[in-house]
């Protein structure tokens, strides 16, 4: 049977690869305003009640009053903005993070997609913190570096004009929005040090969380990635490997679309000192990609229908 699904800020950078990747697929009928109502408070409400699944690729403010538009106890919501994901009545529509995961996304009426960065960083860390191999009360550090497309509309524009911009780092008051989305659900006792970059790269991210083993007690790096190895073994979206001879992990300046997740456990020869790292794409995984398998979930269809693997 056919769905709508409006799509509401159908025209940015996310909504766009959502709708490339539910293309052609005939589960869903999309609901579109015209140009001159895109905005016009009626017409969403409109549309967003007609609607059996909605999908909210707006700023947190936007996204909040989207949410507040919905009057009947039918439309499922996906909220693509910061505004939900610690919030309660909401699932985290991140699958594969945590045991059952899955099964709470598929029961919702309300899920938040996870930040780009806080999924790499839960990925890694997240199981092995549940399974007890690595401390919850440990003062993790993320290092991070994303394609510009991650900014949005302004830092699309911003790269385009600087020409000369080849790095940049931000959230120097170490007061990042991600951050109580990292702490809460990988189940920490401290806020994450998080030090994000971006670099002349449209799409890509590398997100890494360097830690001494051997200061925390017993525990080598071939343990964490036979540990992370069992966990997501049976994923179609998530791949572990240990270093083996990479030598380098590279984001291109032009790189395709893809909606995988890849995790490296990278270590000295004692294993003692390790480097977890999470190759994804922002807008992949890290977002539009996301949307699309939590919306198969949600619907019961395949979840890596239409997605880039």
């Amino acid at each position: 049977m056919t769905q709508t699904l409006f799509i509401d800020g159908a025209v940015g950078t996310t909504g766009l690869e959502i709708a490339e990747r539910l293309s052609g697929r005939s589960e869903f009928a999309l609901v579109q305003l015209p140009v001159a109502q895109r905005k016009d408070l009626a017409a969403r409400r409109e549309a967003i009640n007609d609607s059996d699944f909605v999908i909210l690729c707006l700023p947190d403010d936007a996204a909040r009053e989207a949410v507040a538009l919905v009057d009947n106890d039918r439309t499922r919501i996906i909220d693509a903005s910061t505004s939900h994901r610690t919030a309660d009545g909401w699932a985290y529509g991140f699958a594969e993070f945590r045991k059952g995961q899955r099964d709470a996304i598929a029961a919702a009426r309300f899920v938040s997609n996870p930040g780009c960065y806080p999924t790499g960083f839960l990925a890694l860390i997240a199981p092995l913190i549940a399974e007890g191999r690595l401390p919850a009360d440990w003062p993790y550090v993320l290092n991070a570096v994303s394609g510009y497309s991650g900014g949005g509309k302004a830092l699309i524009e911003r790269f385009a004009a600087e020409t000369d911009l080849g790095f940049r780092s931000y959230g120097l008051n170490l007061d990042h929005k991600h951050m109580p989305e990292m702490k809460i659900h990988a189940g920490l006792t401290h806020d994450v040090i998080f030090a994000p970059s971006v670099i002349r790269a449209f799409r890509g991210m590398l997100v890494e969380v360097p830690l001494h083993l051997g200061a925390m007690g017993s525990m080598r790096a071939q343990q964490l990635l036979e540990d992370l190895s069992a966990f997501y073994t049976d994923s179609k979206i998530v791949s572990v490997q240990g270093r083996g001879e990479l030598s380098e992990l590279l984001i291109r300046e032009h790189d395709a679309p893809t909606d995988r997740l890849e995790l490296f456990v990278c270590a000295n020869t004692a294993g003692d000192q390790v480097r977890l790292i999470a190759r994804l794409d922002n807008l992949g995984k890290g977002a539009s990609g996301a949307a699309v398998q939590n919306l198969n979930i949600m619907a019961g269809l395949d979840e890596i229908a239409g997605l880039r693997l």
